[in-house]
């Protein structure tokens, strides 16, 4: 009697995750975001959840976790259950930075986590002091190698998207330049325009103000074209560097393990949002250009990011843990 009470029970049981998947989702979403609340993170993550729990049906609970470059939030979601219900805001620092100069993270950024898809990015863009005589790319380069040991250039931060890329440029131009890193990109920008440093390689969304104000002379983006907020100053690929690229990116991941058809419903509905005109619109205040990507696509763009810094953090001998 049993075991036909069990024979008759099994399609039910086999059919459970699908039957759960398919009422996906049913109660709130938990969003973590890495960093505390405000600035450029925060804004994409609630700008996107906002427009995303409305077309689910469901809120989305946005939980600022920072501490540890990361690190917290990402253990936080590799620890939660693989149901949909939890998700973080992946960025470059946590999927790509952070993977390439630390050795000893508690968190594997491939391994532990579920890629959903891709929110967007916004380019880096290399400055320098406005008052330095310096107007393009080969008058940077012919600066740094007329004043060797004599210029410096700030960043966010060791092992930040801001100190490899332009580590980067260093290697690839055979250039030297004296790291100053600071605890953010607002104090590396103080000392950029007090002229105590001479470079920095931010983000644009942080350096659009310090360009706007002409404090800052921009010198060139990254990316496969020029910007559209910044029409008038060439690609790195332009000023002769090829295959030169970094990006400040931002995209939604889950634990390990998410059901496809949960999956399914996230990456579409994703898709969905950033189509939206008011999102791109929203989102141009951080400079941010939705890049909707299959599940898939996003994971292979998250392992080519590690790789590109890893390979830039060993040459240069980065490694935050040593």
């Amino acid at each position: 009697m049993q075991r036909r009470h069990l024979i008759a029970a099994l399609p039910v049981a086999l059919a459970w995750p699908h039957l759960r998947a398919q009422s996906f989702p049913s109660r709130q979403i938990r969003y973590i975001v890495p960093v505390a609340a405000g600035g450029g993170s925060d804004l994409v993550g609630r700008t996107v959840t906002e427009r995303w729990g409305r077309l689910l049906n469901q809120t989305f609970v946005v939980d600022n976790i920072g501490g540890g470059g990361g690190a917290i939030a990402c253990q936080t979601t590799a620890k939660a259950a693989p149901d949909g219900y939890t998700l973080l805001q992946g960025y470059v620092a946590t999927h790509g930075t952070s993977p390439a100069t630390r050795s000893k993270l508690p968190y594997d950024a491939i391994k532990d986590f579920t890629p959903v898809g891709m929110i967007g990015g916004t380019p880096n863009v290399l400055v320098v002091n406005a008052s330095l005589p310096i107007q393009d790319m080969a008058q940077f380069i012919a600066y740094l190698r007329a004043n060797p040991g004599r210029v410096s250039y700030g960043s966010a931060g060791q092992g930040s998207l801001t100190h490899l890329t332009m580590e980067l440029l260093k290697d690839a131009a055979n250039l030297f330049a004296v790291h100053i890193p600071y605890r953010g990109i607002a104090p590396a920008f103080n000392d950029l325009l007090g002229g105590q440093t001479q470079a920095m390689f931010p983000g644009l969304a942080a350096a659009l103000p310090h360009i706007r104000s002409g404090r800052v002379r921009p010198l060139a983006v990254t990316g496969n074209a020029r910007h559209p907020l910044l029409k008038d100053v060439p690609t790195m690929v332009e000023v002769g560097f090829k295959g030169f690229d970094a990006l400040q990116w931002y995209g939604v991941v889950g634990p390990a393990g998410l059901p496809p058809a949960v999956l399914k419903t996230l990456n579409d509905t994703l898709g969905t949002v950033l189509a939206g005109p008011d999102l791109r619109d929203r989102l141009s205040a951080e400079a941010v250009e939705p890049s909707p990507m299959s599940p898939d696509a996003f994971g292979q763009f998250i392992r080519a990011d590690i790789a590109r810094w890893t390979k830039i953090a060993r040459d240069r001998k980065i490694d935050l843990d040593a």
